[in-house]
């Protein structure tokens, strides 16, 4: 059974950092894509970034030079280290894991889903 525990979200002032931890067992990530999605209240999840089984990562534009995604394979982690944060960034971040090697960057792409991570960015 595979299990993703995010952690890592809270509240912080516009031009903060936060760093999202998404841990996994049951899964290696190694050989996998994994994704980061967010969801704010009355919008779709959409993609924030992914990283395929080969390192190479994706991002949105919305957060492209801001954040930025890695993984430690000995850990099984992955993360997503946010800066400059702004208020638009408020949302619920979820980790997902796909079952593929390559990032798909709509949800339906991925098997197994974290609780999510609530992310408030204050004005």
């Amino acid at each position: 059974q595979v299990q993703l525990v995010e952690t890592g979200g809270g509240l912080v002032q516009s031009g903060g950092s936060l760093r999202l931890s998404c841990a996994a067992s049951g899964r290696t990530f190694s050989s996998v894509a994994v994704g980061w999605f967010r969801q704010a209240p009355g919008k779709e999840r959409e993609f924030v970034s992914g990283i395929n089984w080969s390192g190479s990562t994706y991002y949105a534009n919305s957060v492209k030079g801001r954040f930025t995604i890695s993984r430690v394979n000995a850990k099984n982690t992955v993360y997503l280290q946010m800066n400059s944060l702004k208020p638009e960034d408020t949302a619920v971040y979820y980790c997902a894991v796909s079952n593929r090697q390559w990032v798909d960057v709509t949800p339906s792409g991925y098997n197994y889903w974290g609780q999510g991570t609530q992310v408030t960015v204050s004005s």
